[in-house]
């Protein structure tokens, strides 16, 4: 069995896209730079199911909610692609099946806070999706009492918060209205 060569360089978009495919990380592209994360464990995916029906049932016809596509946020050298949790994008821009969307192309990015991401979700892709100009921001802690923190652009150029709850039902209005249960985000046996 070779070992991969993986690059010793920063990446440009051309580089990222002719990568190996790898699904047992999570691999993301920084400034350029390749990031590497552990796939997610159990309670993230569980979460991650659930959010996805939550939305799917309430999302205009519009829209679509797509789990874990590439977002370009920067696309001049060096790079930068990120792999929300869930994406909101439109159904045209969805129909088009992009390898990887556009940051102008999503409504709403949502992360599940796992071990290991905190410092990224609540601070680093706070501060970049924003740039990048996405609209709307969830975060969601799993932490008991999970939790859902939605963000709005303002200005664009930062998010400010519009809904924060655990435990109960909340309306979340931006792209559209939502209402999530946080409840209904960890398993039995969490």
């Amino acid at each position: 069995m070779s070992a991969v060569a993986w690059p010793d360089r920063l990446l440009s978009l051309e580089d990222w896209a002719a990568l190996p495919e790898d699904n047992s990380h999570r691999v993301e592209l920084v400034e350029g730079t390749l990031q590497v994360s552990p796939r997610p464990v159990s309670d993230h995916q569980w979460a991650l199911k659930k959010l996805t029906r939550q939305l799917d049932d309430q999302v205009p016809q519009d829209l679509v909610v797509l789990p874990e596509v590439e977002v370009v946020l920067f696309d001049e050298w060096p790079s930068t692609i990120r792999i929300p949790d869930l994406v909101v994008v439109s159904v045209e821009a969805a129909r088009k099946s992009p390898a990887r969307y556009r940051a102008a192309d999503v409504r709403l990015a949502i992360e599940i806070v796992s071990p290991g991401s905190v410092r990224t979700d609540r601070v680093t892709k706070f501060g970049e999706y924003a740039e990048a100009g996405i609209g709307n921001y969830w975060i969601v802690d799993l932490d008991k009492p999970v939790s859902v923190a939605a963000y709005t652009l303002k200005d664009n150029s930062h998010y400010v918060v519009v809904g924060e709850e655990s435990a109960v039902a909340v309306t979340l209005p931006l792209p559209a209205p939502f209402v999530v249960d946080p409840t209904m985000l960890l398993p039995e046996w969490a």
